[in-house]
């Protein structure tokens, strides 16, 4: 379990031992915290050459080589002709540092102040960009299993998701999460809107339930639909058993995304997509268009949950990040249930929170 759920009295005594050590070494954080952005970057970019990772990390090139020279002699980074990159080792330690850094170098304060700000239960942030770094999407998905793992009840669960780039990504990290008492059943949250097969709801809850050890069932319908072909589709019976079964979901997870990015995604008509721009939509999910004051403006008629249904969802996780989505993110999180628990990044969360007295 990462550090974000460990006991409040056994981060005391690491932060005691923190200080005690800083008497006698006064500047053992910061070259912790630099040494670790260190391994970051290069775990991000790997592999870099020492001009790229100097303009990364804001370093010359000559204070970069002192301390890239001393990870090398503590075998945590090679160089190839390629560049630099983390060794078994480093990437282990690189691992293990992570929740630590966070919580020390105030992370977890971050979490907070967007929680708060938001009025949900909780946030989970990871370092980085996703819009720079794509590697960070993938912390996102270890941030959600450990999630899942902490709050999903041991019984039976039905676990609704959403598709798109960014759950798919997460859904490669997720590890198992089945237990002697629980057992989790992943549904598509919609159908298909006509993108690529991998990153349709579908595939994404398919993927989700194989590397957590689930099972899923799928639901083969476009998602906009003419009322009479709904209709009709919905006396096929198999469709109306996972339909059934995603009426009785007890978790969702979903994904924001920035309103005209999906509207293209969506191939919705030109005269659509010209009225989201007049209305100054920057945010969609769940098939609904939002402008920044998170008022809905237009809604797509769809199959599969709609945004009242998940207010009375228990476990309800939200993953998005990116400094570019800061706008689509708060638009959404207006409308969000209570009980969300938004996943995302550091430069997403800064971005939402510039200006902002909490």
């Amino acid at each position: 379990m990462l550090d974000v759920f460990c006991p409040p009295e056994v981060f005391m005594q690491k932060q005691d031992d923190f200080k005690v050590l800083e008497e006698i070494v006064p500047d053992i954080l910061t070259v912790l915290q630099e040494r670790y952005r260190i391994l970051q970057h290069i775990y991000w970019m790997q592999p870099v050459g020492r001009r790229s990772l100097s303009e990364s990390l804001g370093l010359t090139e000559r204070v970069l080589r002192t301390e890239t020279d001393g990870l090398k002699n503590l075998n945590l980074i090679s160089s190839s002709k390629s560049g630099m990159l983390l060794t078994k080792k480093g990437e282990q330690l690189y691992s293990q540092l992570g929740s630590l850094v966070d919580r020390l170098f105030g992370m977890r304060q971050l979490e907070k102040q967007l929680a708060s700000y938001f009025g949900i239960d909780k946030c989970l942030i990871a370092d980085g960009d996703s819009d720079q770094q794509r590697k960070v999407i993938s912390s996102f998905g270890r941030l959600l299993n450990e999630a899942l793992d902490a709050k999903l009840p041991e019984k039976s669960n039905i676990i609704a998701v959403m598709g798109g780039t960014t759950m798919a990504m997460a859904a490669e990290e997720l590890r198992s999460l089945e237990t002697d008492r629980r057992h989790n059943l992943f549904v598509p949250a919609r159908g298909g809107i006509g993108e690529s097969v991998n990153v349709q709801a579908n595939s994404v809850s398919a993927v989700m339930a194989m590397k957590s050890h689930g099972d899923y069932r799928s639901l083969f319908v476009p998602e906009q639909l003419s009322s009479t072909t709904y209709d009709s589709l919905l006396q096929e019976p198999s469709i109306k058993e996972v339909l059934n079964l995603i009426g009785q979901a007890n978790c969702v997870i979903h994904g924001i995304g920035r309103a005209l990015h999906m509207a293209a995604r969506r191939k919705m008509p030109e005269t659509d997509i010209l009225m989201l721009k007049q209305k100054h939509a920057v945010a969609e999910s769940f098939g609904y268009f939002f402008n920044e004051q998170g008022e809905i403006i237009y809604k797509i008629p769809r199959i599969g949950l709609q945004l009242k249904d998940i207010q009375h969802i228990p476990y309800v996780f939200a993953v998005a990040g990116g400094r570019g989505k800061a706008k689509a993110i708060r638009a959404y999180m207006q409308n969000a249930p209570k009980q969300t628990w938004l996943i995302t990044d550091e430069a997403a969360a800064n971005e939402i929170l510039k200006g902002v007295t909490l």
